[in-house]
């Protein structure tokens, strides 16, 4: 996809550019040709140079006077014959630049200049992301919070114009262009060396098997983001290399299998994602009684593989009901906003009632019957667009799953926040007692509201800590809790995993023990207080506060901490 705007001009403006030069050409021709008079009264021809002059200011401003002297009668009656043949030149050059501004093409080519040169001067890490919508918009919005640089691709210009006026700081380059093809992901910088991973969470899943598919085919180290939502597509995928598949409906049932089952690592989860760490009344799913699920579409199978891994009898209300009879649960025809469908599916009785349908309205509309019919019942519901959100605040629904706010957090996780995302998925695999243990250590060790961080042991990070491994030192994380104030003390840390890998190793510890030594280039996932935060900061990066730190010792300062160290060393 190379750009093309230096030919387009040249094409476009070769006869207007002719046209000028051919009338130049035929005024000065004219003017040195045709005999005049200076001053003394002798004859005289004027050279090219004057000729021109006289032209040039002729055709575009009519009206400096006679030059280099007073012209006689011929050269006047020439000069008046120029005057039309000029302007109606340059009338045509003109009209040419402007229908050539308004040319499409051009901008286009122009448009995809600019956006090649944008890229190619990145000097940071950057993402691509393929399509504008409000999950892209979230992550970009993220990203550029953490400074993290993004690129976008849609194929609408109106997308691309909205972008311009977010005005995202740092500047996000945009193009209007097809996905699909390998010239956008080449143009977008999938060789660019600096380029991370590329984002595809379009609704299509095969077409976002085939941009995956592309992408991993153009880089191979590249990491790719994809959202699917169906196990075929999901599987699909894995066969061809694609490890980060993203399907916001498995999310769902699995965050619904836990809230009932194990809500203690539900919470956990919660928390990573910005919930305080305490579960509310209202946040408990009932663990008894029967479940109503309105819709049986793909949220509505998540749901309904969650109830039955967690044991718990459920009903559909679908038209497509006939789908769910072999899987020997009850399954009732009929509109769900019908009352009596509702009262056929025991609406007066169930504990729970979901609206899981894929519009926001109707959700709305089901929930509200089900509150007139039983006001104890607790609700849940499918919110697909983020637009809504106030509206779904306001109906009082227990539990609301917003699938566009999910799957960009997810996203964001992924690329920004890895050690968190690497936490929730092994929490997966723990009980809810082992998770509730956790829950009480923050909350007894921090409080209700802990602040979650997550440092890579390097050079720019820990640059203190760094040197001292280098040299040798054992250095455990006990030693990284230790108050700046008084060494014998302990902050308000809890470290919540540490991960270390490189070529031959690679190690995960949940919850590790005080007494793990570091390496350097692992990485941790750290709960804490403001407080802590700053201290853990100063030791690692602060030679003269891990000195402390580690031995409790002031540090001195000049050349007697030189001859301190080496005497340590």
């Amino acid at each position: 996809m190379e750009s093309n705007s230096a030919w387009i001009i040249i094409h476009r403006m070769r006869i207007p550019f002719l046209v000028i030069i051919i009338t130049f050409t035929i005024s000065i021709l004219g003017m040195t040709l045709i005999p005049g008079r200076d001053d003394q009264g002798h004859v005289y021809y004027m050279n090219f140079f004057d000729a021109f002059y006289f032209v040039s200011y002729m055709a575009t401003t009519i009206g400096f006077g006679e030059a280099p002297y007073t012209f006689t009668y011929p050269q006047r009656l020439w000069v008046s014959f120029c005057i039309y043949l000029t302007v109606i030149g340059w009338f045509y050059g003109i009209g040419n630049i402007i229908a050539l501004i308004q040319d499409k093409k051009l901008a286009r080519e122009l448009a995809i200049a600019r956006f090649r040169s944008k890229v190619q001067k990145l000097t940071e890490p950057f993402i691509i992301v393929l399509g504008y919508n409000n999950v892209t918009k979230e992550i970009i919005k993220r990203l550029s919070g953490e400074g993290i640089r993004t690129v976008v691709v849609d194929k609408n210009e109106e997308k691309i114009e909205e972008i311009e006026l977010e005005n995202f700081i740092p500047e996000v380059p945009a193009i209007s262009a097809d996905t699909t093809k390998p010239e956008t992901l080449k143009l977008a910088g999938i060789h660019h060396k600096l380029c991370q991973a590329v984002v595809i969470l379009f609704e299509d899943d095969v077409k976002n098997a085939k941009i995956a598919l592309m992408c991993k085919l153009l880089n191979k180290k590249i990491n790719i983001i994809v959202k699917s939502t169906t196990k075929d597509n999901t599987e699909h995928l894995r066969n061809i290399g694609i490890r980060n598949i993203e399907d916001p409906f498995k999310i769902i049932s699995d965050r619904f299998y836990f809230a009932i089952a194990a809500p203690y690592i539900w919470l956990l989860e919660m928390w990573i994602f910005g919930h305080i760490l305490r579960i509310r009344k209202r946040e408990f799913l009932p663990t008894q009684g029967k479940y109503i699920i309105c819709g049986a579409g793909r949220m509505g199978k998540a749901l309904a593989e969650a109830l039955e891994r967690a044991q718990i009898e459920y009903v559909f209300i679908d038209i497509k009901a006939k789908e769910y009879k072999q899987r020997k649960q009850s399954a009732i025809y009929g509109d769900a906003e019908d009352i009596e469908t509702l009262l056929k599916a025991g609406i007066k009785e169930a504990s729970c009632i979901i609206a899981g349908t894929k519009d926001d309205m109707i959700n709305l509309t089901i929930l509200s019957t089900a509150k007139k019919l039983n006001p104890a019942i607790y609700t849940v519901a499918r919110e697909n667009s983020l637009e809504d959100i106030s509206v779904f605040k306001s109906a009082r629904i227990d539990r609301i799953y917003i699938l566009e706010r999910i799957l960009a957090k997810y996203t964001y996780n992924f690329i920004a926040r890895p050690m968190a995302n690497r936490f929730v998925r092994m929490i997966h695999y723990k009980d809810n007692d082992w998770a509730m243990h956790v829950v009480g250590r923050l909350s007894a060790t921090i409080g209700k509201n802990p602040d979650v961080f997550e440092v890579t042991l390097s050079e720019e990070n820990a640059y203190a800590l760094c040197k001292e491994l280098q040299r040798g030192r054992s250095i455990t994380l006990e030693v990284l809790r230790r108050s700046r104030k008084d060494y014998r003390k302990k902050n308000r840390i809890v470290f919540l995993l540490y991960h270390y890998e490189d070529e031959h190793v690679r190690r995960s510890v949940l919850m590790p023990d005080d007494s793990l030594e570091i390496q350097e280039g692992a990485s941790l996932l750290v709960a804490c207080d403001e407080e802590a935060r700053s201290d853990f900061e100063y030791i690692i990066n602060n030679y003269y506060e891990l000195y402390y730190a580690m031995t409790g010792k002031k540090q001195s300062v000049g050349i007697f901490a030189l001859l301190e160290h080496k005497k340590d060393s």
